[in-house]
């Protein structure tokens, strides 16, 4: 994947999506006002995608300043699938 150039004074969210024909997950920069509007999967360039809720954790002196921390794997970023047990 190509880098997504961005001038100085711009920046843009990073969204995540699925596409729900292959599987695919993938991330893209994108205006806000773009988040929920149609792209294509990266890989079998179907339409039939959908946003993704992110998770994510900061931690800043080694303790958590943003998000809950919790375990699990990157898979489901909260203890419950076979592989966090």
């Amino acid at each position: 994947m190509e880098p997504i150039p961005v001038r100085v004074g711009e920046s843009m969210p990073l969204y995540e999506y699925a596409c729900l024909d292959c599987g695919e997950r993938f991330d893209t920069l994108r205006a806000m006002a773009d988040a929920d509007q149609p792209i294509a999967c990266t890989t079998c360039a179907s339409q039939h995608t959908s946003r993704l809720i992110s998770l994510f954790a900061a931690h800043s002196e080694g303790r958590v300043v943003a998000g809950d921390g919790g375990g699990g794997c990157a898979g489901c970023s909260g203890g419950s699938c076979a592989t966090c047990h």
